[in-house]
C-alpha cells in the first residue's frame, strides 16, 4: 500500500536527519564534521522528498480533500508545508556552502539554521504518520487507492521506478557508511 511505502521513506528521512544531527554536534563542539557526509545528505533531499515522496503524499491529499474535506482542513495546508521544507533545506544549503567557502557566518547561525532545518522536519513526519496517514487510510476508499498508484505508474518519467527506488536505497545506504567512516575516523 502507498502509505507503507510512505511510512518506510519517513524512516529513511529520519535516518538521514540523524546523520546530519550527528554532525551537526561535531560542529557544534568546534571540530569539523565531516562535509562530504553532510554535502550527501543535503543533496539526497534536494531530489527525493520533493521529486518523489512528496508527489505522492500531495496526490493521497488531494483524495482526501475530496473524501473528507474537514479532516484535510485539519491537517493543513501539506503542500506549503513541503515547500517551506524545501525553503528550509536550501537556507541549509547556502549556510553549508558559506562554511565552506570560508564566508563570515557565525557558528551559532549555521547551527540554529540546520537545527531549524531538523526539528521542522522531523515535526513535519510525525504530523503526517499521527494524522495524515491514519486519516487517508480511514477516509479513503479501495477506488481512491487505486486512481492514486495509477497516476503514479502513468507518468512518463520513470522517476517512481523500482530501479530508481534501488539507486536511492544505495545512497541512502552510501550516506549511511559515509557517517560511520567519519565517526570512526574521529575515535581514532
Amino acid at each position: 500500500m502507498i502509505i507503507d511505502v510512505l511510512r518506510q521513506e519517513h524512516r529513511n528521512i529520519e535516518k538521514l536527519l540523524l546523520v546530519l544531527e550527528r554532525e551537526l554536534d561535531v560542529f557544534a563542539r568546534g571540530e569539523r564534521p565531516d562535509y562530504e557526509v553532510v554535502q550527501a545528505v543535503i543533496a539526497y533531499f534536494q531530489v527525493y522528498p520533493d521529486t518523489y515522496h512528496h508527489p505522492q503524499e500531495n496526490l493521497v491529499f488531494e483524495k482526501l480533500k475530496v473524501r473528507d474535506s474537514a479532516a484535510a482542513a485539519n491537517i493543513g495546508d501539506l503542500v506549503a508545508e513541503h515547500r517551506i521544507g524545501s525553503e528550509r533545506l536550501h537556507r541549509v544549503a547556502r549556510a553549508i556552502e558559506s562554511v565552506l567557502a570560508d564566508r563570515e557566518l557565525l557558528r551559532q547561525a549555521v547551527d540554529d539554521i540546520i537545527r531549524d532545518f531538523i526539528e521542522h522536519e522531523r515535526r513535519h513526519i510525525a504530523m503526517e504518520d499521527r494524522y495524515f496517514f491514519p486519516t487517508a487510510v480511514k477516509a479513503l476508499q479501495p477506488q481512491d487507492w487505486t486512481e492514486i498508484a495509477s497516476r503514479l505508474t502513468d507518468q512518463k518519467d520513470p522517476i517512481f521506478s523500482e530501479i530508481v527506488e534501488e539507486r536511492f536505497d544505495v545512497v541512502r545506504s552510501h550516506i549511511i557508511q559515509l557517517e560511520q567512516e567519519a565517526e570512526a575516523e574521529r575515535l581514532h
